[in-house]
Order: C-alpha cells, then structure tokens, then sequence
C-alpha cells in the first residue's frame, strides 16, 4: 500500500467530502439517473455536488485513484467512481498497527 500518497490524497477538504459522499452514494446523489450505484456515481453528480471546475474534480479523483481509495468504470460516454473498500479496510490496519 503507498502509504505516503494515501494520506497525501486524504489532505484534502473536498478529496475526503467526496470519499464520505461515494460511502453512501444513494443519499448523496440522489439525481443520478444513467447507471445504478454499483458501477459508482457519475463525476457530473461529483463535480455539482462538490460545486468545483469538471477539471479540479476530475483531478482530484484521480489522485484518489492513483492512491488506491477509488475505482472508476468507463459506460459510454461517462465515467463512475466508487470507493474501493478493501483499501480502507487496510488502511484502518495499518493505522491500528504501525501508526
């Protein structure tokens, strides 16, 4: 597990508003209408939500992906994220052990 770039992509207000918004992506996202949550949620709904640039959420889901914490699947012309619970599950490990 990177650990460094895991607690570096959770130095971020809106990266960790998203995270806890992708936990419970029904109650957070209620308008998405393209897919069902277990491909994810639509950056579109992220990027309202989080009230930023598509750009800026764009990148910030992706240093969240490159640190593990999400997944994101390609239908059509949209791109979903969910959290990607075994590395929390993890991530609570090494917290509880080595920190």
């Amino acid at each position: 597990m990177k650990q460094l770039e895991i607690f570096k992509a959770l130095s971020n207000k809106t990266r960790l508003e998203i995270l806890q918004w992708l936990k419970d992506p029904e109650l957070n996202f209620p308008d998405q209408i393209h897919a069902g949550f277990e491909v994810g949620v639509c950056v579109g709904q992220i990027q309202v939500k989080a009230g930023l640039t598509q750009s800026t959420v764009s990148e910030y889901l992706s240093i969240l992906q490159r640190a593990g914490l999400v997944e994101s699947t390609r239908v059509g012309q949209w791109t979903y994220y969910k959290r990607n619970e075994p590395a929390f599950e993890e991530l609570s490990k090494i917290i509880q052990s080595d920190i």
